[in-house]
């Protein structure tokens, strides 16, 4: 069975949000950047299991600029077999998910999986796009993910229960919290990391079909008001005039 793992860089979540160009880009400078949680703690983590309970091998792949290797090589480290860097910028999710799927249809992969979002964009578009771009089933925010033989059944939290879905591979999922655990690389991972193959691959010819106009930053909160727990006529008084909640 082989596994293809897309890999996103995301910014560390105690950076400092800034914008550059006329508000239209995202200031990288001085960012320490990590591997996308959701696609490193779910998507690859659950590959790597199944490919240590049956065989195979799990490949990662980014669409990025050299600034990627490190996050490649974590991914590396924690057991992925090789990773691929489309030499590109990711400024659109179309482009992204074309140069993906144009990679995975010429290399035959059985199951694709992304992460459900990454978490400075929060999209959840590059997964279906995928799928569609490859005419293969796609399985959102997938929670559980099992394997026999060619067919896998998939479990996805929906309001008020769970959905069970059975599908036959080639398919593409996106996985949530629930799929697995975060692995911590280990220094034999760490080392092996360093020699495993990590392959740059030009971009294919591609429209990029969005741009950025703005980007701005939340409102700042406004100041707290403390009010004594004993005092509650005027916690429901400030609730009913100024807060308008009750």
């Amino acid at each position: 069975m082989k596994y293809l793992v897309c890999i996103s860089k995301a910014p560390d979540t105690t950076t400092k949000i800034t914008f550059t160009e006329g508000e239209t880009k995202f200031n990288e400078t001085g960012v320490q950047f990590i591997v996308n949680p959701y696609d490193e703690w779910y998507a690859l983590v659950r590959a790597l299991e199944l490919k240590e309970k049956f065989g195979g091998s799990v490949t990662i792949i980014n669409v990025g600029q050299p600034d990627c290797d490190p996050i490649l090589r974590k991914a590396l480290a924690i057991g992925a077999d090789e990773a691929i860097r489309i030499n590109a910028a990711d400024n659109d999710a179309f482009f992204v998910a074309n140069q993906i799927s144009n990679y995975a249809k010429e290399n035959s992969f059985d199951v694709i999986l992304t992460g459900k979002e990454t978490i400075n964009y929060n999209g959840s578009q590059i997964g279906g796009m995928v799928a569609g771009l490859l005419d293969f089933p796609f399985i959102s925010l997938a929670t559980n993910l099992e394997m026999e033989g060619n067919t896998a059944t998939i479990e996805r939290d929906i309001q008020g229960g769970v959905e069970v879905i059975s599908v036959d591979t080639p398919f593409v999922l996106s996985a949530a919290k629930g799929m697995a655990e975060q692995r911590i690389p280990n220094m034999r991972g760490i080392m092996a990391a360093r020699t495993k193959p990590l392959k740059v691959v030009e971009p294919i010819n591609s429209d990029s079909l969005t741009q950025v106009k703005t980007y701005s930053l939340p409102a700042e909160k406004g100041q707290v008001k403390l009010i004594d727990p004993e005092n509650t006529d005027e916690l429901v008084n400030l609730l009913h005039n100024e807060v308008k909640v009750i």
